[in-house]
């Protein structure tokens, strides 16, 4: 957990240069933290994957670890989690919203009885947490890092040694 509070407090320094300084609306924190709770409330957690087109930008990425994915990609890997555990619940456990980024702290629940996004269907329950922080532009989701124990959730799904 230390690790994770370490990590969010790195990457927020890291992303301040983006800040739009000056001008933030005093509503655009709140409004950015309530469509941040989209991803986890209706996409991810009900599987509404067509919001995604109202909430995220033209031209979004997802940074990831070893490459970057685009709106496409991104979409259809929430559609592969759901596939993975039809029962997935992602719950936002904190939301911190500063002008155009806000930061997610999530727990992740659900029973991996398909197959999705190259996972097989193993029948057991996952219980995960991790961050999400994301960059907003012009109102939509512009740019999205996100971090969780990668190790703890395949060893929970059995995949490897536990």
């Amino acid at each position: 957990m230390i690790r994770l509070a370490l990590a969010a407090s790195i990457l927020l320094l890291a992303l301040a240069p983006l800040r739009a300084e000056g001008r933030c609306a005093s509503k655009t924190p709140a409004s950015n933290a309530a469509t941040a709770r989209i991803v986890f409330d209706e996409i991810l957690s009900k599987g509404l994957i067509e919001e995604n087109e109202r909430i995220y930008h033209p031209d979004f990425v997802a940074r990831g670890l070893r490459r970057d994915a685009g709106r496409a990609e991104d979409r259809a890997a929430a559609a592969g989690w759901r596939q993975m555990a039809p029962d997935l619940k992602m719950t936002p456990l904190r939301v911190v919203a500063d002008c155009n980024l806000v930061a997610v702290h999530w727990e992740g629940t659900g029973t991996n009885t398909g197959e999705g996004n190259g996972f097989p269907a193993t029948g057991r329950s996952i219980r995960v947490w991790g961050m999400t922080f994301f960059r907003f532009e012009d109102g939509k989701i512009r740019e999205e890092w996100t971090s969780f124990d990668r190790y703890e959730f395949l060893s929970q799904l059995g995949l490897i040694g536990e």
